[in-house]
């Protein structure tokens, strides 16, 4: 047995250092780099064999890779799943997860809070290819129920959503989708595989953008699809190897460093969030505050059953587009983006970038208002966030 795999269960901070290691002949501490496009054959019947799946070896980087796997192996076993495939980005994840599984005439139903690019997808991309899809409330139990079909065969949300914060109970639509039997596929990139675990509430298949909180540092793009091993090796990994949406070595790579030091950091980001929830929703110029967290959250009483935290993100509103300009053009430390997850902090007006596509209709439907901002928060001092924030403010 290698010296950091045990025979009794690890706590997930210790999975996330150590799961998934294999090492070379050199026994290097840190996991190996093997950049490479393709592998080498013993002989004509070894190569016959590996296409053949009669030897699980490594044939070409879009197939599998070993640092890759090694990426694979470790989240997988963070997350309680049986197993994974790594993806070049969060939407090339969403992507494979949804298009494995659907052909023409079958039907799927998506919560209508979902970030911009997952929106195109089940909007547009989707209906293209002859899959009907219906939006509903996710946060409305009745309408998940009357959306299905006895065509169902996926279920698709992200909770908390992006960027008003909703939570959808992931135990009840699962209810509902198993008894129409469809799976359940979940976004799980704001509540982290730290904060919510949404195989253990009954969920299929969880995916990931690992540009955000797994990166955590402005690095590399990558995405990860994970659930049943039959889903991943039979349904998704077909869908993959030929549409060409494989992870790089590199970013795999980057992408094990990050999960060395996930549960630290999200903690951190975590506890500096719901300081700041609490400092902007008592200031007189902020008209909402929504945070996870917080006792006024409209799902306060789900959040505690399906979230160990309230999570690293904080939305909240100052009324109008130009003063939400003003005040995101007055911060000096906090930076404007669309990335989130990451150590510095990051503010966005989602009316304008995210989900600017949409229309003022729609926006309004998801309590996207023109004043609405989303803020990622970094791993800062929060009394230095508070502070930029609180300059930012007084300067309206």
């Amino acid at each position: 047995m290698p010296k950091d795999q045990t025979d009794r269960p690890l706590a997930p901070r210790t999975r996330m250092i150590h799961a998934g290691t294999w090492r070379s002949a050199h026994g290097e501490l840190s996991e190996a780099l093997f950049l490479t496009q393709a592998f080498a054959y013993p002989d004509a019947e070894a190569a016959e064999a590996r296409f053949k799946g009669e030897d699980e070896g490594f044939i070409y980087a879009r197939y599998g890779n070993p640092t890759v796997r090694m990426f694979e192996d470790r989240i997988a076993a963070l997350e309680g799943a049986e197993d994974a495939f790594a993806t070049a980005s969060g939407m090339a994840a969403v992507n494979a997860a949804l298009f494995s599984q659907v052909k023409a005439g079958d039907h799927v139903v998506a919560a209508r809070a979902l970030f911009g690019s997952c929106l195109y997808i089940v909007e547009t991309l989707l209906p293209r290819f002859g899959v009907e899809v219906t939006l509903v409330d996710g946060t409305d139990l009745a309408q998940w129920r009357a959306a299905m079909r006895p065509e169902t065969v996926a279920v698709f949300l992200e909770t908390p959503s992006n960027p008003t914060l909703e939570l959808i109970d992931l135990e009840a639509v699962a209810e509902i989708a198993h008894g129409a039997g469809a799976r359940v596929v979940v976004d799980n990139v704001f509540a982290t595989p730290v904060f919510q675990r949404p195989l253990e509430l009954g969920a299929d298949v969880v995916i990931y953008s690992a540009t955000k909180h797994i990166d955590g540092q402005g690095r590399c793009l990558g995405g990860v699809v994970l659930g049943r091993k039959k889903f991943i090796r039979e349904v998704l990994e077909p869908y993959l190897k030929h549409t060409g949406g494989a992870m790089s070595p590199f970013n795999a790579w980057v992408m094990l460093k990050g999960l060395e030091t996930l549960d630290l950091r999200a903690r951190a980001m975590a506890a500096g969030a719901a300081e700041i929830a609490e400092r902007l929703a008592a200031h007189h110029a902020v008209a909402r505050v929504l945070y996870p967290g917080r006792a006024d959250h409209p799902q306060a009483a789900l959040v505690a059953k399906q979230m160990e935290t309230g999570g690293t993100m904080v939305a909240f509103d100052l009324g109008s587009k130009a003063t939400a300009f003003r005040f995101m053009n007055a911060l000096q430390l906090i930076l404007i983006s669309n990335n989130l997850g990451d150590a510095k902090s990051i503010i966005t007006h989602p009316a304008t970038t995210t989900h600017q596509r949409l229309s003022e209709e729609a926006r309004a439907a998801l309590g996207i208002g023109p004043g609405l901002l989303r803020l990622s928060v970094g791993l800062e001092a929060p009394e230095d966030l508070i502070a930029d924030i609180e300059g930012a403010l007084a300067s309206l």
